[in-house]
């Protein structure tokens, strides 16, 4: 399946996997997605980076509960051999690393990874127990057919809302949002998303357009090196502008809150460097009362779809929650358990230990194009 957007068309995937085990014998898994034109990752400068980073001597520290597994994790310091300001070039590289020590302790202690939550102070504000998390529809098709069909089949399935890709080349917004609008109905809340597809001159003009279909918010307008216009921009529009490619951190997010960038944010575990470092972003966001989501990258597997359940089910007023496709996408998963969303896009937190997913070690192996030994 090809998904495509103003930024990039994409097929396949290439994904970081890291295996943990602790002393105690017990194995926990992380996962990361590398995309270039996001934090400015690949596979190889994630694997690079891991293997220059001295992980032996980071790694030895005594784990007696989360909070120490957690103080571990923020302890790391990792060396991505260049200049980081927003300190994103290494999230992916993190994301894996620091799941997979916190899947195998929490696995250790017996609980589910969500309990992370119940450790991180910066998290206490918006900590929660969601019994339900509710995913949204995603219509990612180009094709006119596939997204009158998807659109009210998402209608059809019960789904709260959904997202469509504008800015594409050689799509035209109106038409498709009027076709995908007509689909779903009129009570379907429904957002966008542009991949950076316009310049800064045009987003004004681009967004205002969007205005009579009823748009919760458009994801990033501009790209990342254009983002100081949104101050301005955000102000002379009337759709909530989300921040995607420009919100990958803390100093994004500082940034984004002191410019005035932005009304939503959207996390996402693997650009944002992980599980700890999403709800410290998410706490932020809640503090100074900005929106926020859990997104998700194309092609991740049921490692971090189970991650982002653990998240949707321990942080509270989390706006839209996107992830759990890898049964659509993906043509082999690393996973043996069924992460997807079921009707009116319901899933269910997952409450065995740990990540709460059985990972097929051997399909792991055959997957592999590369494997290094960390420590």
């Amino acid at each position: 399946m090809t998904v495509r957007h103003a930024s990039c068309s994409r097929r396949d995937t290439d994904n970081i996997i890291v295996r943990c085990q602790l002393d105690n014998g017990i194995v926990g898994w992380g996962e990361g997605v590398p995309r270039p034109y996001v934090t400015g990752e690949t596979i190889n400068t994630v694997m690079a980076t891991l293997e220059r980073s001295k992980l032996p001597g980071q790694l030895g520290a005594s784990m007696s509960d989360i909070a120490d597994a957690v103080k571990l994790c923020e302890s790391i310091l990792l060396d991505v051999n260049k200049v980081d300001e927003r300190n994103c070039r290494s999230n992916a590289a993190r994301c894996a690393l620091e799941l997979s020590i916190l899947d195998a302790m929490t696995r250790s202690c017996e609980v589910p990874l969500s309990q992370v939550t119940e450790t991180v102070p910066e998290s206490f504000a918006i900590r929660a127990s969601n019994p339900i998390v509710h995913y949204s529809a995603p219509i990612t098709s180009m094709s006119a057919w596939k997204q009158s069909v998807r659109g009210r089949l998402a209608r059809w399935y019960g789904f709260r809302d959904c997202k469509v890709k504008v800015g594409v080349d050689g799509v035209d917004d109106s038409e498709m949002l009027t076709r995908v609008r007509r689909a779903i109905g009129q009570r379907m809340t429904l957002r966008a998303d542009a991949n950076e597809a316009w310049a800064a001159d045009q987003a004004v003009d681009k967004i205002s357009a969007l205005t009579k279909f009823n748009i919760a918010a458009i994801e990033q307008p501009v790209a990342h090196d254009a983002s100081d216009a949104l101050t301005e921009i955000r102000n002379q529009v009337d759709i909530p502008i989300m921040l995607d490619e420009s919100l990958c951190s803390l100093p994004d997010a500082d940034r984004a809150i002191e410019c005035g960038l932005c009304d939503v944010f959207n996390i996402r575990l693997s650009k944002c460097g992980g599980f700890i470092n999403s709800l410290k972003i998410a706490a932020t966001a809640h503090r100074v009362g900005l929106r926020y989501q859990l997104g998700c990258q194309v092609g991740e597997t049921g490692i971090l779809s189970a991650a982002g359940r653990a998240f949707d089910a321990s942080v509270a007023n989390i706006e839209f929650v996107e992830g759990s496709y890898d049964r659509f996408l993906l043509k082999q998963n690393v996973t043996t358990n069924n992460v997807n969303w079921s009707a009116r896009g319901q899933a269910l937190p997952l409450d065995a230990p740990g990540l709460g997913v059985d990972v097929d070690e051997d399909r792991v192996s055959r997957l592999a194009q590369k494997k290094i030994d960390l420590i």
